[in-house]
């Protein structure tokens, strides 16, 4: 086709397509520098970003599962609390009944051991009571107690799989070591409650274990939240290496872009100027 047309500028075009595409990869070089970007949408990249939704989809499921484990923790700290107290007191409960358990310990000496036990065993109730958190407890099945007994299942991962907290049987101890004042008044019986396999010593066992099991889910949770912590790094290291854009580049890209822009448009302006050559044939 000749180039000497009125009708048809070849020039024009030829600068207006190239003006075009690069106001085209102009716009989207904008669109990396202003989000930080380089898929922002599925626009720029279906595929990636699909991937990328995922990711921050685990990444959520990740971040609510440890708010739910940080929420247990304080359940577990107030229940190893609690225990602890009623393991503390039940040593000083062991005191008093081996002093008991002394066949010349007699008349108000033995009265006098015996109020102090009641007192202490009424300081046991008030630990189980009081080892409630926010509306629950592991340990407090007594009447009065600071929160509902129950088993509790916290989800831990992203997958939604759950880890289970154990329940001690708070009013069950509390009853068997709530001894009646025959059961105390005499040394050959009292003797037999402290021994290794005696009532007493097997509750205090009990209490003991239990606060192995409350350490051991302490430490679970603990080392649960900071995996999952360590892993949405990871997962959000991963995704910026997939989407991020790189901003040096970009940047060096957008002045290029621009050069690119304003030659493009007088390119164009001189194309358009061909036709009036032409003219000047028929003067």
């Amino acid at each position: 086709m000749t180039l000497n047309s009125v009708n048809t500028n070849m020039g024009a075009m030829v600068a207006l397509q190239s003006l075009e595409s690069t106001q085209a990869q102009l716009t989207a070089t904008q669109k990396q520098i202003s989000t930080g970007y380089r898929v922002s949408d599925s626009t720029d990249d279906g595929a990636t970003y699909a991937i990328a939704q995922g990711i921050r989809s685990t990444v959520g499921a990740l971040t609510t599962a440890n708010q739910q484990l940080g929420s247990v923790q304080g359940l577990l700290s107030t229940t190893q609390s609690g225990l602890n107290n009623v393991s503390n007191t039940m040593a000083s409960m062991r005191d008093v009944l081996q002093n008991m358990s002394g066949p010349n310990v007699t008349g108000s000496e033995r009265t006098n051991y015996e109020t102090t036990y009641n007192s202490l065993l009424s300081q046991v109730k008030g630990f189980i009571q009081d080892a409630g958190y926010n509306g629950k407890t592991l340990v407090g099945n007594i009447a009065g107690s600071t929160g509902s007994f129950g088993r509790t299942a916290v989800v831990r991962n992203d997958s939604g799989a759950t880890y289970g907290l154990a329940t001690f049987g708070g009013a069950a101890m509390f009853g068997s070591i709530s001894f009646t004042g025959t059961q105390l008044g005499g040394a050959s019986t009292v003797a037999a409650m402290v021994t290794a396999g005696g009532v007493f010593m097997k509750q205090m066992n009990a209490v003991n274990n239990e606060l192995n099991v409350v350490g051991n889910s302490i430490n679970y949770i603990n080392n649960e939240t900071t995996y999952n912590s360590n892993k949405i790094d990871a997962l959000n290291s991963g995704l910026g290496s997939l989407i991020d854009a790189d901003l040096a580049k970009e940047s060096a890209q957008l002045t290029a872009l621009q050069i690119r822009q304003q030659l493009g448009t007088q390119s164009l302006s001189m194309a358009n100027q061909a036709p009036q050559t032409l003219l000047s044939l028929f003067k």
